[in-house]
């Protein structure tokens, strides 16, 4: 095995077996995501796992309920068609074994105050938060949680397409931990078969500058 094996080896997955995962398995996995780093090491993140089937079909009804609720008052039938045609990509997870759902917790970048404090325009300070350091954190730990279930041979597929239904969800889960909130989810499982499959990457020449 090449040494940078276990990053190829993660692939979007949206069809799981039956099986299921050992809750040893799903600790050793988070606790590689809480490996990852984080700025002012302030670990704003959360990770809320569900294992129970009927919670998970809950969750599946929960989005399916906003976007037809959502639906219902687009007047442009494209769009509305566009809208709807996306619920399969958010709801294929009612088959995965395991669904976890991340949130993110308050962050302040580094040096806001001080901007603040000497008047400066709200277009700089916005400008601090653009790059959205806090939310870097939440997608180092997703990175983390992928890397090490792929490596343990277990799939996952990284989503925020269903973030439309996120205050649903979060109220049917039941997650109220003070300013936290609903960044991104992953179903995870064992793979069915053709299911370890990518598209194509840029090439490095199109996404590197180098500076010599």
């Amino acid at each position: 095995m090449g040494k940078l094996d276990f990053i190829y080896a993660r692939h979007s997955v949206r069809k799981f077996t039956d099986q299921q995962v050992p809750k040893e398995d799903l600790i050793t996995i988070l606790q590689a995501a809480a490996q990852a780093p984080s700025g002012k090491n302030l670990q704003n993140w959360h990770y809320v796992v569900i294992t129970n089937p009927e919670k998970i079909l809950g969750v599946v009804e929960v989005i399916k309920q906003k976007n037809a609720e959502l639906a219902e008052k687009i007047r442009d039938e494209k769009l509305k068609k566009k809208f709807t045609a996306t619920l399969r990509f958010q709801t294929f997870i009612k088959n995965a074994p395991v669904l976890i759902l991340v949130y993110a917790g308050p962050y302040e970048p580094t040096a806001v105050d001080v901007l603040e404090h000497i008047g400066a325009s709200s277009e700089e300070i916005h400008a601090l938060y653009k790059s959205a350091p806090g939310i870097q954190n939440i997608g180092a730990g997703i990175e983390n949680l992928m890397l090490a279930a792929a490596d343990m041979g277990y799939g996952t597929c990284w989503m925020t397409g269903p973030n439309y239904a996120a205050q649903e969800i979060t109220k049917y889960v039941g997650m109220d931990k003070e300013g936290y909130y609903f960044a991104a989810m992953t179903p995870l499982g064992v793979p069915e078969e053709g299911q370890l499959t990518s598209p194509p990457r840029k090439a490095v020449e199109e996404i590197v500058t180098f500076i010599e």
